[in-house]
């Protein structure tokens, strides 16, 4: 009989939990997908790809170095590394803005959770999803002209649903909505001064980038076109001189 050798770490249907973990709050509430303790390098393997390293933000106050220490060890053996930061101090904002700088270089995907519970849902939902297409987790759009509408200004700060579809029966068209006063945004039911802002803040932007790239690509092409007839005179007469 052939001998198929071990499984690769991460191909069954469990965590894989790093004895370091043990005694970890967080491992209370992984309660729908099975974790087991084995000999890793991450604090947990999610997969035969995917991977996570867990930090206490008061932990990494105290111990700075240490996360360092762990990325390097981890190195690039997976392709999904996750650092799931647990945020148990009263003002996070700094140590938030040095993390994500350091997940920025290591290729590390920073995941904050607020308690030990939400920390546990993170790896379980890792794990539970690991082998479901994209298409399961990317929201459905229906092809329709109003579903399309909606969905693209729902984009707009504060603006819903029921926003949208106003406009959409006032203006007649995303064109229309684009090209509407303020005053006649104001007359809609249900818009306020704020959302109003938003709207003629969001076509402002789009107008003004728009405007932008066309300046650029005309710019290139010029500057494209200058070279081709000017470069190969100045060789040819660098080359008779």
């Amino acid at each position: 009989m052939q001998n198929l050798g071990p499984k690769p770490v991460g191909s069954g249907s469990s965590i894989i939990v790093s004895p370091r973990q043990r005694g970890n709050p967080i491992l209370k509430y992984v309660r729908s997908v099975p974790w087991e303790f084995g000999e890793v390098v991450p604090d947990y393997v999610l997969g035969q790809t995917t991977c996570a390293l867990f930090l206490s933000l008061r932990y990494h106050n105290l111990n700075p170095n240490y996360i360092h220490e762990r990325l390097k060890q981890l190195g690039s053996s997976f392709v999904l590394r996750v650092l799931l930061l647990q945020v148990d101090v009263k003002d996070p904002s700094h140590a938030l803005k040095e993390l994500a700088r350091i997940c920025i270089m290591a290729d590390c995907t920073l995941v904050l959770a607020w308690s030990p519970e939400e920390a546990g849902r993170y790896l379980e939902t890792y794990k539970s999803y690991e082998k479901k297409p994209a298409d399961l987790l990317k929201e459905q759009v229906e092809k329709n002209y109003l579903s399309k509408v909606t969905d693209c200004m729902t984009t707009v700060k504060s603006i819903n649903k029921t926003d949208s579809i106003t406009l959409l029966s006032t203006f007649s068209s995303v064109e229309g909505i684009i090209n509407a006063s303020k005053e006649d945004l104001v007359l809609c039911p249900g818009l306020g001064p704020q959302k109003v802002r938003q709207i003629l803040c969001c076509t402002i932007f789009y107008e003004e980038r728009l405007f932008i790239i066309v300046k650029t690509n005309v710019y290139f092409q010029a500057r494209r076109l200058y070279d081709v007839l000017h470069k190969p005179f100045i060789k040819s007469r660098t080359k008779e001189s």
